[in-house]
Parts: structure tokens; sequence; C-alpha cells
């Protein structure tokens, strides 16, 4: 997988945490299914394999019933500091295929999330970047950085709500 030239998506959030629990928030299933995607989304794990070459394929249901799937698959597991990973839209077989929101959007992106831990919090940077993407599509995931920081902004929020259940 090569990564494009085209600018990154960066998100930073500090968690009042451990690193090692929030590592796991990120990595087990158990955890993902209380706090992973977007605000209002009700996330069912299809299957989850927590090794490099492993994925993590889920739906994401709206209140109104729409459905979308998607996948990671896993590169690099470094616990608890790094995580490496795609991230497509995908169907219900785990295919990788179009946004359902754009046919311009990238059809995979490359994830790094690291987690520092500083002063007991852990601060999570993910930065994230199209794979082999055209022009237009390197264009419009650019676009999209709004959207991507306050959709990322709600997802932070429900693991932050989920951490303080676990403390």
């Amino acid at each position: 997988m090569s990564e494009t030239t085209a600018k990154p998506f960066v998100i930073t959030r500090s968690f009042n945490a451990p690193r090692e629990l929030v590592f796991q928030c990120w990595t087990r299933p158990e955890h993902l299914a209380q706090w992973w995607g977007p605000t209002g989304m009700e996330l069912a794990i299809a299957s989850h394999e927590l090794r490099p070459g492993g994925a993590f394929h889920f739906s994401m249901t709206s209140p109104d019933g729409f459905q979308m799937w998607a996948k990671f698959v896993y590169y690099e597991i470094t616990p608890p500091e790094k995580l490496v990973y795609t991230n497509a839209f995908s169907d219900a077989d785990a295919n990788t295929v179009r946004a359902p929101f754009s046919p311009v959007f990238p059809l995979e992106a490359m994830n790094t999330v690291t987690f520092e831990e500083q002063d007991g919090k852990t601060v999570i940077t993910v930065h994230g970047a199209p794979v082999n993407p055209t022009e237009e599509e390197a264009a419009f995931f650019a676009s999209m950085e709004l959207s991507m920081q306050q959709g990322f902004g709600g997802t932070f929020s429900q693991l932050d709500e989920y951490l303080t259940k676990l403390a």
C-alpha cells in the first residue's frame, strides 16, 4: 500500500485515561461496539481479527434505518503505542465499495493512530490519507476536512464518555 502526497487529515485529542485502556478501547470488539462510529449510529460488528492482515468489518445503522458497511485492514499493531490500518466502505461481504455519499471519495485511506501517555492522560493523534487516489479523489478528500474533523469529534466524544464509564 502506498500513500499519496495528498494533504493528510490529522486530528489530536486528549483523554483522561491510561494509555493501555485507551488502546484496548481501539482494539477490542467489546469496547469498539460501545463507542466507534458517527454520533447516533448503531454499530454491529461482523468480524474482528486484530493482527497484521486481519480486519475489523462492521455496519453502522442510522436511527432511520440507513445502513452502511465499512472495514479496517490492519497493517501494524504496536501495543499500546500505535495502530496502522486502511479503512474503506464495504458491502456486507467485506468487498470494498464506493462511499454512499460520493463517487469520488477515495476507495481507501491509510491511517496511523498513535497513543501517547502525558501526565496520566492519553493523547491520540490520527493521521489519515487516501491510498493511490486520483487527483479528483485527493481534492475531494481534502475538501472533506471539516466534515471529518466534526465526525471524529463526535466519535471521540463517545469514546470519552465510554472511558468515563470504565473509570
